[in-house]
């Protein structure tokens, strides 16, 4: 047991919950950013200006989705360079077989893979074939295993959200807003998990509420303490910035948490802001980090408008999206803040960032 342990060590190979629910997870969640939402992103663009050399630069980006998914895994787990080389392959796999629930498979898959791999690189002296060899075989193997069944929970668990938020949308408003919103605070990745449930519709509005309820309220309700700087990072950068504060005093969570159960029903039944980007959920778990929410949002719209489903974007469409993503949060958070101050459960200091 001990030699085995030690083996791990060696290969350093971790079985924990930070090491595939917080590193790979996130790091999945860039892989697929700077692939299949930038790439969305550039076509879009490109269909709306009628430039067919965005679309095509936009296209090459998103097919690529899953081995930039898979070596972004690789890359967390530390793998070695002939074993994050050989996951792009298994990342084509898992992604292509796993349909809808692409992301979700490529996590599992890759994650086996590269540790895997890790396992036999560097012990043989034909390293240069043994390593690709086993990384491919047991990538490519188990995504023809487990992919299509993964893919096919994700698909029907991400359709249960969409269709319960149809049916319930305030009740599943509030639910799938701060459910979402606390996740992207949290040091895992909202944008991975929208992305892997194929969280759109109505569900990927709500789900928008609730990352903008949580970056701009803990931007603007933290202004006093961390100025223009802290209202950039955490605006259009990341709530996360504030989970050392949220361990020393949880109670600071609470402003852009109620943000969050309030803004997410307003989105559902009042505007019916809906997530349709042709990404899928990943801009769902974004908010206004880099305005990809929004560009998300709008996104969706071109492409209802151009498929028929939509017949314009209105004034009203607009209204919601501003409402819902920068306006609300920046007036309720602050508001809920400030109250919580008064009563001594925020103090001066406690949103300062480090």
């Amino acid at each position: 047991m001990n030699n085995f342990l030690a083996f791990l060590k060696r290969k350093n190979i971790e079985f924990s919950l930070k090491r595939y629910g917080v590193d790979a997870l996130g790091a999945m969640a860039q892989g697929l950013f700077c692939s299949l939402l930038i790439g969305t992103i550039i076509k879009t663009l490109g269909q709306q200006l009628n430039i067919e050399a965005l679309v095509n630069i936009g296209q090459y980006a998103s097919d690529m989705s899953g081995p930039a998914m898979a070596c972004a895994i690789g890359w967390a787990l530390k793998a070695d360079p002939m074993v994050l080389f050989s996951l792009t392959a298994v990342g084509w796999a898992a992604n292509a077989l796993g349909g809808a629930g692409g992301p979700l498979s490529v996590l599992f898959v890759a994650i086996v893979a590269a540790e895997c791999g890790k396992a036999v690189s560097k012990e043989t002296k034909v390293d240069i074939l043994v390593t690709p060899a086993v990384t491919v075989f047991v990538g490519a193997g188990l995504a023809m295993l487990i992919a299509p069944p993964i893919g096919n929970l994700a698909s029907a668990f991400g359709q249960l959200i969409k269709d319960a938020t149809v049916l319930q949308p305030f009740w599943m408003g509030i639910a799938v807003s701060v459910l979402v919103g606390v996740a992207l605070t949290l040091p895992i990745s909202s944008a991975a998990i929208c992305a892997a449930f194929s969280l759109t519709g109505l569900a990927g509005g709500a789900a928008v509420a609730g990352c903008c309820a949580q970056m701009v309220g803990f931007a603007v309700m933290s202004f006093k303490e961390n100025r223009w700087g802290g209202l950039v990072s955490q605006g259009i950068g990341t709530s996360m910035l504030q989970m050392p504060n949220i361990v020393k005093n949880p109670l600071i969570w609470i402003p852009p948490t109620l943000t969050a159960a309030i803004t997410g029903p307003i989105a559902t039944c009042i505007f019916h802001l809906e997530m349709n980007a042709p990404s899928g959920g990943l801009s769902s778990g974004m908010g206004t980090c880099g305005l990809v929410g929004q560009i998300g949002v709008w996104s969706g719209w071109m492409n209802d408008v151009a498929n028929g489903t939509k017949a314009a974007v209105t004034p009203m469409d607009w209204v919601g999206l501003i409402l819902i993503s920068f306006v609300l949060p920046a007036i309720l958070a602050p508001l809920f803040c400030e109250t919580l101050r008064k009563i001594g459960w925020i103090k001066d200091g406690d949103l300062t960032l480090a």
